[in-house]
């Protein structure tokens, strides 16, 4: 018994499509709804499936032909009643046998969620390689943004048979980054490694045709098929991808963020060059170096200085730190007291808790203090929110919390957006002075240094007292030099006299 299959109703208004690709050849065995075969409109691409089980017998309608809806394509001959397999033809081969029930199951591994207004990602490095067996949430990859770095867990247990970005690939919010399969079949479903690196293969590997007019398409638009995700069978490119490719936002960057450009370098000879090791900015490097630089040539930066008598607050934490920590759980340090003296003087001075946005100033009722940690993959800034409700405790339980998360490499980006202003502390690291650069789009930042025993003259007397300098940078587009000097001063004198703050004086 024969069994036609004919072109299926293409949808409103549409009268023909081309035969773009047959994935079965006459004698092929077939499964009831298995796809024989696929049909391009002006619209859209349409897959025909086996409408019964049994023998592909002779095609109607070849690759390229132009049809009409409902026209016969093919004939399947189907098994005879209580047959286990289709009769093969005379003269052919038995047709195959029929696959193994337990097909791998493809799960797809996709980027995470990066964050509020990230975009784009690049991938760093691949700890697992085509072939290898990887556990549930097991890490894949790790991807690195303008800001963190993101672990990319394995979604399902089974095998990588396919890598579709490569390390170095910049990806976006939504892209496919991996194909794990699982499952009875999973062992034999990894492709070769050297075929799965190559991203593009994903798209057009050998072997896969692409549509007829989604080639014509990129011949016209000038488009690199490595550049275009097939959604087709077998990742073939169809004529809807490369209309997508083409009305895509293309990224700034290949594969990571343009840093500033340096001057170029003088001639170096063949000796030095040959003890010189070129090693290529990670994203973050890059970010961090493009940022700054658009700071210092977009805000007109200020920096003021002053010095703060920290004895008080140095005995005040010497008295206190044992019951504070069996209290509260945490160490009292300095920051909980600059983060305190900080909010009280942004009240009095609001405009450098503020922000330009177009031709208006945004006056913050809130403080949300950014506090800057050095990590071995670069400098990040945590922001702590609502600082200026927040008690000693909370202020350096939270302090401590973030600091350890940036040095893991695990904040998230919610955790690093939304500050107000910010404190830098260059004191642990030795510093007597410096400038802090402002972190955009903020008007204000705190510098914090060495603490120094050093002579000061105390009514009319010379004594040591413990000194640290303090730096205010700001933006002097919305902050006047008297608003920066009188924020530094409410700052020292809250520092030197702790009370002040209790009382909100």
């Amino acid at each position: 018994m024969s069994t036609e299959v004919r072109v299926p109703t293409l949808g409103e208004s549409v009268t023909e499509a081309t035969v773009a690709t047959w994935f079965k050849k006459s004698g092929d065995t077939v499964a009831a709804d298995e796809m024989l075969c696929e049909l391009e409109t002006d619209k859209v691409t349409v897959e025909v499936p086996a409408p019964a089980a049994g023998t592909l017998g002779e095609i109607v309608a070849n690759e390229g032909d132009t049809v009409g809806v409902d026209a016969l394509l093919a004939m399947i001959e189907e098994a005879g009643a209580g047959a286990t397999s289709p009769a093969p033809k005379k003269s052919e081969p038995a047709a195959p046998a029929a696959a193994p029930s337990g097909e791998a199951k493809m799960t797809d591994v996709m980027v995470p969620a990066l964050g509020e207004s990230v975009s784009e990602a690049t991938v760093s490095t691949w700890f697992k390689k085509v072939g290898d067996t990887v556990a549930q949430d097991e890490m894949l990859c790790e991807l690195e943004t303008d800001k963190v770095s993101v672990e990319v867990p394995a979604p399902a247990a089974g095998v990588l048979t396919e890598i579709v970005a490569a390390e170095g690939t910049t990806v976006d919010a939504t892209a496919k980054l991996a194909v794990i399969s699982a499952g009875e079949g999973a062992a034999t479903a990894a492709p070769a490694a050297t075929a799965a690196q190559a991203p593009a293969q994903a798209a057009s590997g050998a072997g896969v045709k692409n549509a007829p007019s989604a080639d014509k398409a990129m011949a016209e638009k000038g488009i690199d098929p490595a550049s275009v995700s097939g959604s087709g069978r077998d990742g073939r490119i169809m004529k809807e991808d490369v209309a997508k490719a083409a009305s895509a936002p293309k990224p700034a960057s290949v594969s990571v963020a343009t840093a500033p450009a340096a001057a170029p370098r003088g001639p170096v000879n063949a000796d030095d060059a040959s003890r010189e090791e070129r090693v290529k900015m990670t994203r973050l490097r890059a970010t961090i170096a493009k940022r700054l630089k658009d700071s210092q040539n977009t805000a007109a930066m200020l920096t003021t200085y002053n010095e703060v008598d920290m004895t008080e607050v140095m005995a005040l934490r010497k008295e206190y730190k044992d019951m504070f920590e069996k209290k509260h759980g945490a160490r009292l340090g300095f920051m909980s007291f600059f983060t305190k003296a900080c909010c009280h003087a942004l009240k009095e001075v609001p405009e450098v808790n503020a922000e330009i946005d177009g031709n208006e100033i945004v006056y913050k009722n809130y403080v949300h203090m950014g506090v800057a940690a050095g990590t071995p993959q670069g400098l990040v800034v945590p922001v702590i929110r609502d600082a200026d409700s927040m008690s000693f405790a909370d202020i350096e339980k939270a302090i401590a919390e973030k600091g350890k998360r940036a040095r893991d490499g695990k904040l998230s980006m919610a955790e690093m957006q939304g500050g107000t202003f910010t404190i830098s502390n260059g004191g642990v690291y030795g510093s007597l002075m410096s400038s802090p650069i402002l972190n955009p789009p903020q008007s204000g930042i705190l510098g914090m240094h060495k603490i120094q025993d050093r002579p000061m003259v105390i009514n009319g007397e010379i004594k040591i007292r413990p000194m640290m300098y303090l730096a205010l940078s700001y933006d002097h587009r919305i902050v006047d030099g008297k608003g920066a000097v009188t924020f530094l001063v409410r700052v020292k004198e809250a520092l030197e006299d702790p009370r002040r703050m209790l009382m909100d004086l």
